[in-house]
């Protein structure tokens, strides 16, 4: 996802976003690791680059980011999303949620950059 957004992606912070994955490092859990991947993406991309600048539209981003993932998605707990649709009990793989996320993502990116 960051490759296709900046080109390359500072593999210190793979390795920090790694740590969220499968409901915060692998417990299943907490928040789903590709919301909090989301969130990442968005506070990279729109978030303050200098002190005092406003975090508005990251936050109207995330806002918006969070309520489609809950209405095209489900839950935002990864036990939940596990004992529901996606997971090994599941219909789906993990990685069609993903997917999902990531296109909702990148919408939600483009409508707060065409504002």
């Amino acid at each position: 996802m960051g490759e296709h957004l900046w080109g390359q992606v500072d593999p210190e912070m793979v390795r920090l976003a790694a740590a969220f994955g499968g409901g915060v490092g692998g417990t299943y859990q907490e928040m789903c690791g590709a919301l909090s991947g989301g969130v990442m993406v968005i506070g990279l991309q729109l978030g303050p680059k200098h002190p005092g600048e406003t975090e508005d539209l990251m936050r109207q981003t995330i806002a918006r980011y969070r309520d489609r993932f809950l209405e095209e998605i489900g839950p935002t707990q990864c036990a939940a999303l596990r004992d529901g649709l996606y997971g090994p009990e599941g219909q789906e793989p993990c990685s069609v949620l993903v997917q999902r996320a990531v296109r909702i993502l990148l919408e939600v990116l483009n409508e707060a950059t065409e504002a």
